[in-house]
């Protein structure tokens, strides 16, 4: 049976919720000649925007380097986040030592140490459905902004 449909504003705490809590999400980006690539990664959500961290030389990296587009997604089929946003490259020695410190809390490593590079993504959409009933009012931000 299939719960009732939750109201935006509902719909917008549980997206904050994953968002604080979740530890790793999908991130598809694509490369130069448009072949796409998949691939889970820790993030840190700081209300805005999204800290993430990959080897250089992983796919994810080259292309979100090449191409800023990319999409994020959390939960499974029947309960998922999906955000649309724009990438932007981050040394690690521009990391304030509080985003730094967090990130290695909630994702159980320390990318510093490794020379990994960061990148901050800006959600330009995100939606939010468990199920049919909940499709047709599924965007909850559009071009940067909440819509509840």
């Amino acid at each position: 049976m299939t719960e009732p449909a939750r109201p935006l504003s509902v719909r917008k705490q549980d997206t904050l919720r994953r968002l604080e809590q979740d530890v790793d999400l999908w991130v598809a980006t694509a490369s130069p000649d448009g072949a796409p690539y998949l691939m889970p990664l820790s993030f840190l959500w700081d209300g805005k925007t999204f800290l993430l961290s990959t080897a250089a030389a992983n796919p994810t990296a080259r292309n979100l380097r090449a191409n800023p587009t990319t999409h994020l997604t959390l939960g499974h089929t029947r309960d998922v986040i999906h955000i649309a946003g724009t990438s932007q490259f981050v040394d690690a020695d521009d990391l304030t030592e509080t985003e730094g410190d967090a990130f290695t809390a909630k994702a159980g490593f320390d990318p510093r140490k490794s020379g990994y590079p960061y990148f901050r993504i800006t959600p330009t959409r995100i939606q939010a459905w468990r199920e049919v009933n909940e499709l047709k009012d599924r965007l909850l931000m559009q071009d940067g902004v909440w819509l509840v």
